[in-house]
């Protein structure tokens, strides 16, 4: 079977605060890409899987939090798999230097944020509040 996958994941373990309006999770991340993210979740039964969530998890032994607003593709055995809906200048920044140092591709790293800015022409529409 072919990969579909056009962003390369990294594992990256990390606690994680998800939020959906007055609901907050604490969570683990299992991966990351600069599209998509992979959390560990123990208690999903409250999530609506058509609203956006909120995730926060912070960079180890630094002050540097990443932040971002996403939408749930998936959730099966405590596993949530979303994509990156909005993400700020500073966190994508981190992000990007985060998968940098993981991948240890510059070009595969530079075609996918080529990728990434062709997927956000593609969509015009305005990024939403922090929920």
């Amino acid at each position: 079977m072919a990969e579909k996958r056009r962003f390369s994941r990294i594992i990256y373990r990390a606690p994680a605060l998800l939020t959906q309006g007055s609901i907050h999770l604490a969570t683990t991340v299992q991966d990351l890409s600069l599209h998509g993210i992979l959390l560990s979740i123990l208690d999903d039964t409250r999530l609506d899987l058509q609203q956006p969530i909120y995730i926060e998890f912070p960079l180890p032994e630094s002050d540097i939090s990443i932040q971002m607003t996403a939408n749930i593709v998936s959730m099966k055995n405590c596993t949530l798999h979303a994509s990156i809906a909005y993400i700020d200048v500073d966190s994508i920044s981190h992000l990007k230097r985060l998968i940098e140092l993981n991948v240890g591709n510059d070009a595969l790293l530079h075609r996918e944020l080529e990728h990434l800015t062709d997927l956000g022409d593609e969509d015009e529409s305005e990024a939403p509040d922090k929920i």
